[in-house]
Parts: structure tokens; C-alpha cells; sequence
């Protein structure tokens, strides 16, 4: 489906809340892997918490990426 398809399937307002709910759920994924690299004590682990981390925090711009997308579609309606 393509997205201007789902913006106008879906209020603003529950795709914002989902958004939300997203960026909370990648929030605490980010936090756990921060934690676990700092404890790390072999950098075999440490390494593969810092990817967590890294991708933690890329999918968080990618979902504000999104919502931009989808607030800009909101607008032309």
C-alpha cells in the first residue's frame, strides 16, 4: 500500500501515537545496548553492542523520516 494510500486510511492522530509508541520502543532497545556496551567487559561483546546501539539509533531517524513524510502528506490532503 502505498504510503499517501495509508495517510488517508488513518488519522494524523494515530499515526502520530504510533510513532510515538515506536520511538519509546527503539528509546529503551538504545538504552539496554548503551548499558550492555558499558559493561562489556570483552570487546568481542562490547563490538556487537555498539551495532545494537548503532542501529537502535538509525532506526530512530529513519521512523522520524517517516513521520516527516507522513505529516507532509497529512498537509496536502
Amino acid at each position: 500500500m502505498p504510503v499517501s494510500e495509508f495517510v488517508n486510511h488513518h488519522n494524523n492522530k494515530d499515526l502520530s501515537e504510533l510513532f510515538h509508541r515506536l520511538n519509546n520502543e527503539l528509546g529503551i532497545i538504545l538504552s539496554h545496548a548503551e548499558l550492555l556496551e558499558a559493561k562489556c567487559e570483552q570487546d568481542k561483546n562490547r563490538s556487537r553492542a555498539a551495532q545494537v546501539v548503532a542501529a537502535a539509533l538509525e532506526a530512530m531517524g529513519t521512523a522520524r523520516q517517516i513521520r516527516s513524510q507522513v505529516d507532509d502528506l497529512s498537509l496536502v490532503k
